[in-house]
Protein backbone atom coordinates (compact mmCIF):
# COMPACT_ATOMS: atom_id res chain seq x y z
CA UNK A 1 0.00 0.00 0.00
CA UNK A 2 1.63 3.18 -1.16
CA UNK A 3 1.56 6.42 1.31
CA UNK A 4 -0.83 9.04 0.63
CA UNK A 5 1.15 11.61 -1.80
CA UNK A 6 2.11 14.89 0.26
CA UNK A 7 0.07 18.27 -0.03
CA UNK A 8 1.10 20.53 -3.34
CA UNK A 9 1.94 23.22 -1.07
CA UNK A 10 3.99 20.74 1.47
CA UNK A 11 5.97 19.44 -0.82
CA UNK A 12 6.40 23.25 -2.18
CA UNK A 13 8.17 24.10 0.99
CA UNK A 14 10.09 21.30 1.21
CA UNK A 15 11.32 21.50 -2.18
CA UNK A 16 12.61 24.96 -0.96
CA UNK A 17 13.81 23.89 2.29
CA UNK A 18 15.90 21.25 0.63
CA UNK A 19 17.52 23.13 -2.26
CA UNK A 20 18.50 25.99 0.59
CA UNK A 21 21.87 24.77 0.63
CA UNK A 22 21.96 24.83 -3.12
CA UNK A 23 20.91 27.85 -3.59
CA UNK A 24 23.77 30.05 -1.45
CA UNK A 25 26.26 28.34 -3.91
CA UNK A 26 24.25 29.58 -6.63
CA UNK A 27 24.38 33.02 -4.62
CA UNK A 28 28.10 32.55 -5.07
CA UNK A 29 28.55 32.27 -8.25
CA UNK A 30 25.69 34.53 -8.74
CA UNK A 31 27.62 37.67 -7.28
CA UNK A 32 30.50 36.81 -9.37
CA UNK A 33 28.26 37.65 -12.59
CA UNK A 34 27.18 40.94 -11.12
CA UNK A 35 30.79 41.63 -10.87
CA UNK A 36 31.76 40.65 -14.40
CA UNK A 37 28.31 42.40 -16.02
CA UNK A 38 29.38 45.66 -13.63
CA UNK A 39 32.93 45.33 -15.33
CA UNK A 40 31.32 44.83 -18.97
CA UNK A 41 29.20 47.90 -18.84
CA UNK A 42 25.67 46.54 -17.51
CA UNK A 43 23.59 48.50 -15.30
CA UNK A 44 21.60 47.28 -12.45
CA UNK A 45 18.22 47.39 -14.25
CA UNK A 46 19.83 45.40 -17.17
CA UNK A 47 21.50 42.69 -14.83
CA UNK A 48 18.42 41.95 -12.97
CA UNK A 49 15.66 42.24 -16.35
CA UNK A 50 18.82 39.80 -17.84
CA UNK A 51 19.19 37.34 -15.15
CA UNK A 52 15.11 37.83 -14.19
CA UNK A 53 14.16 37.02 -17.87
CA UNK A 54 16.86 34.81 -19.46
CA UNK A 55 17.81 32.72 -16.12
CA UNK A 56 20.25 30.55 -17.46
CA UNK A 57 23.80 30.48 -15.43
CA UNK A 58 25.77 29.36 -18.12
CA UNK A 59 24.58 31.17 -20.68
CA UNK A 60 25.16 34.55 -19.25
CA UNK A 61 28.66 34.13 -18.07
CA UNK A 62 29.15 32.95 -21.82
CA UNK A 63 27.20 36.27 -22.83
CA UNK A 64 28.99 38.42 -20.03
CA UNK A 65 32.51 37.47 -21.90
CA UNK A 66 31.21 38.08 -25.26
CA UNK A 67 29.25 41.09 -24.37
CA UNK A 68 30.93 44.20 -26.25
CA UNK A 69 28.82 47.49 -25.59
CA UNK A 70 30.80 49.48 -28.65
CA UNK A 71 29.73 46.62 -30.76
CA UNK A 72 27.37 43.84 -29.72
CA UNK A 73 27.51 40.72 -31.47
CA UNK A 74 23.40 39.79 -30.89
CA UNK A 75 23.56 36.76 -32.79
CA UNK A 76 26.50 35.50 -32.07
CA UNK A 77 25.49 35.68 -28.23
CA UNK A 78 22.20 34.52 -29.18
CA UNK A 79 23.84 30.99 -31.05
CA UNK A 80 25.91 30.46 -28.20
CA UNK A 81 23.54 30.85 -25.29
CA UNK A 82 20.96 28.66 -27.72
CA UNK A 83 23.26 25.38 -28.20
CA UNK A 84 24.61 25.90 -24.41
CA UNK A 85 20.86 25.75 -23.37
CA UNK A 86 20.08 22.63 -25.73
CA UNK A 87 20.51 20.30 -22.95
CA UNK A 88 17.39 21.68 -21.59
CA UNK A 89 15.68 20.00 -24.12
CA UNK A 90 16.27 16.75 -22.68
CA UNK A 91 16.02 17.56 -18.96
CA UNK A 92 12.71 19.12 -18.99
CA UNK A 93 11.76 16.03 -21.23
CA UNK A 94 12.20 13.62 -18.44
CA UNK A 95 10.56 16.30 -15.91
CA UNK A 96 7.25 15.48 -18.30
CA UNK A 97 5.38 12.62 -16.29
CA UNK A 98 5.70 14.42 -13.27
CA UNK A 99 3.59 17.31 -14.59
CA UNK A 100 0.98 15.11 -16.71
CA UNK A 101 -1.71 16.16 -14.52
CA UNK A 102 -1.16 20.10 -14.80
CA UNK A 103 -3.01 21.82 -18.36
CA UNK A 104 -0.05 22.13 -20.86
CA UNK A 105 -0.41 25.92 -20.52
CA UNK A 106 0.97 25.62 -16.57
CA UNK A 107 3.53 22.66 -17.01
CA UNK A 108 5.26 24.96 -20.22
CA UNK A 109 5.58 27.84 -17.55
CA UNK A 110 7.06 25.92 -14.82
CA UNK A 111 9.33 24.66 -16.98
CA UNK A 112 10.81 28.37 -17.08
CA UNK A 113 12.84 27.45 -13.25
CA UNK A 114 14.30 24.56 -14.27
CA UNK A 115 18.10 24.44 -13.92
CA UNK A 116 20.95 22.08 -13.84
CA UNK A 117 20.40 22.53 -10.31
CA UNK A 118 16.64 22.21 -9.70
CA UNK A 119 16.30 19.14 -12.18
CA UNK A 120 19.15 17.20 -10.74
CA UNK A 121 17.04 17.74 -7.15
CA UNK A 122 13.74 17.37 -8.50
CA UNK A 123 14.73 13.50 -9.89
CA UNK A 124 17.29 12.79 -7.35
CA UNK A 125 14.16 13.04 -4.74
CA UNK A 126 11.93 11.40 -7.50
CA UNK A 127 14.00 8.75 -7.30
CA UNK A 128 13.35 8.10 -3.33
CA UNK A 129 9.84 8.19 -4.12
CA UNK A 130 9.00 11.80 -3.44
CA UNK A 131 9.51 15.14 -5.77
CA UNK A 132 6.92 16.06 -8.31
CA UNK A 133 6.05 19.49 -9.86
CA UNK A 134 5.32 21.20 -6.17
CA UNK A 135 8.96 20.01 -5.07
CA UNK A 136 9.95 21.49 -8.39
CA UNK A 137 8.44 24.84 -8.38
CA UNK A 138 9.55 25.06 -4.62
CA UNK A 139 13.34 24.42 -5.56
CA UNK A 140 12.80 26.62 -8.99
CA UNK A 141 11.43 29.38 -7.11
CA UNK A 142 13.97 29.55 -4.66
CA UNK A 143 16.88 29.54 -7.08
CA UNK A 144 15.51 31.63 -8.97
CA UNK A 145 15.45 34.40 -6.33
CA UNK A 146 18.56 33.20 -5.24
CA UNK A 147 20.27 33.53 -8.75
CA UNK A 148 18.30 37.51 -9.49
CA UNK A 149 19.27 39.09 -5.94
CA UNK A 150 22.58 37.58 -6.04
CA UNK A 151 23.39 38.82 -9.65
CA UNK A 152 22.35 42.36 -8.85
CA UNK A 153 24.18 42.20 -5.24
CA UNK A 154 27.57 41.40 -7.40
CA UNK A 155 26.71 44.07 -9.15
CA UNK A 156 26.07 46.60 -6.67
CA UNK A 157 29.30 45.76 -4.72
CA UNK A 158 31.73 45.88 -8.01
CA UNK A 159 33.13 48.43 -6.73
CA UNK A 160 34.45 46.65 -3.25
CA UNK A 161 35.32 42.87 -5.07
CA UNK A 162 37.22 43.62 -8.33
CA UNK A 163 38.70 40.09 -8.47
CA UNK A 164 36.35 37.53 -7.44
CA UNK A 165 38.92 34.81 -7.77
CA UNK A 166 40.75 36.43 -4.83
CA UNK A 167 38.01 35.13 -2.88
CA UNK A 168 37.58 32.00 -4.08
CA UNK A 169 34.14 32.04 -5.65
CA UNK A 170 35.27 31.31 -9.43
CA UNK A 171 35.10 27.42 -7.99
CA UNK A 172 31.41 27.75 -6.32
CA UNK A 173 30.17 27.20 -10.13
CA UNK A 174 32.17 23.63 -10.14
CA UNK A 175 31.64 22.83 -6.63
CA UNK A 176 27.94 23.18 -6.41
CA UNK A 177 28.10 20.65 -9.45
CA UNK A 178 30.09 17.99 -7.77
CA UNK A 179 27.66 18.38 -5.17
CA UNK A 180 24.86 17.58 -6.79
CA UNK A 181 26.99 14.76 -9.43
CA UNK A 182 27.48 13.09 -5.93
CA UNK A 183 23.85 12.97 -4.73
CA UNK A 184 22.72 11.70 -7.54
CA UNK A 185 25.17 8.34 -7.53
CA UNK A 186 23.45 5.78 -7.66
CA UNK A 187 26.55 2.99 -8.08
CA UNK A 188 29.00 1.56 -9.81
CA UNK A 189 26.92 1.69 -12.63
CA UNK A 190 26.63 5.14 -13.09
CA UNK A 191 30.58 5.26 -13.00
CA UNK A 192 31.08 4.08 -16.88
CA UNK A 193 28.55 6.68 -18.47
CA UNK A 194 29.88 9.53 -16.13
CA UNK A 195 33.55 9.42 -17.71
CA UNK A 196 32.47 8.37 -21.15
CA UNK A 197 30.51 11.71 -21.21
CA UNK A 198 33.21 13.64 -19.60
CA UNK A 199 35.62 11.84 -22.07
CA UNK A 200 33.85 13.09 -24.51
CA UNK A 201 32.79 16.55 -23.73
CA UNK A 202 36.55 16.93 -23.32
CA UNK A 203 37.50 15.75 -26.82
CA UNK A 204 34.93 17.72 -28.42
CA UNK A 205 36.25 21.19 -26.43
CA UNK A 206 39.87 20.84 -28.02
CA UNK A 207 38.63 19.32 -31.47
CA UNK A 208 35.68 22.03 -32.07
CA UNK A 209 35.28 25.93 -31.14
CA UNK A 210 32.73 27.14 -29.08
CA UNK A 211 30.60 25.18 -26.64
CA UNK A 212 29.39 22.37 -28.28
CA UNK A 213 31.23 20.06 -25.77
CA UNK A 214 28.52 20.98 -23.12
CA UNK A 215 26.21 19.12 -25.53
CA UNK A 216 28.29 16.68 -26.83
CA UNK A 217 29.36 14.93 -23.38
CA UNK A 218 26.03 15.54 -22.17
CA UNK A 219 24.21 13.26 -25.29
CA UNK A 220 27.19 10.79 -25.20
CA UNK A 221 26.75 10.10 -21.75
CA UNK A 222 23.28 10.28 -21.46
CA UNK A 223 22.82 7.83 -24.36
CA UNK A 224 25.31 5.29 -23.30
CA UNK A 225 23.67 5.45 -19.87
CA UNK A 226 20.81 4.28 -21.92
CA UNK A 227 21.90 1.53 -23.45
CA UNK A 228 23.41 0.25 -20.54
CA UNK A 229 20.22 0.12 -18.71
CA UNK A 230 18.88 -1.38 -21.40
CA UNK A 231 21.22 -4.05 -21.70
CA UNK A 232 21.10 -4.74 -18.02
CA UNK A 233 16.71 -4.80 -18.18
CA UNK A 234 16.70 -7.71 -21.25
CA UNK A 235 20.10 -9.64 -19.04
CA UNK A 236 17.79 -9.46 -16.28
Amino acid sequence: MHAPAPHPRKSFFLGMRLFLPVAISIASYGVVWGVLAGQAGLTPLEVVLMSGLVYAGASQFVAIDMWSPLSLPVASIVVATAVINLRMLLMTATLRPQFEHLPRWRALLAMFLVSDEVWAMTMAEHAKGGGGAAFMLGAGTLAWIGWVGSTLTGRMLGAVIDDPTAYGLDFAFTATFLALLLSMWKGRGDLVPWLAGGAIAIGVSMLVPGTWYIIAGGLGGSLLGAFLQHRMRDAA
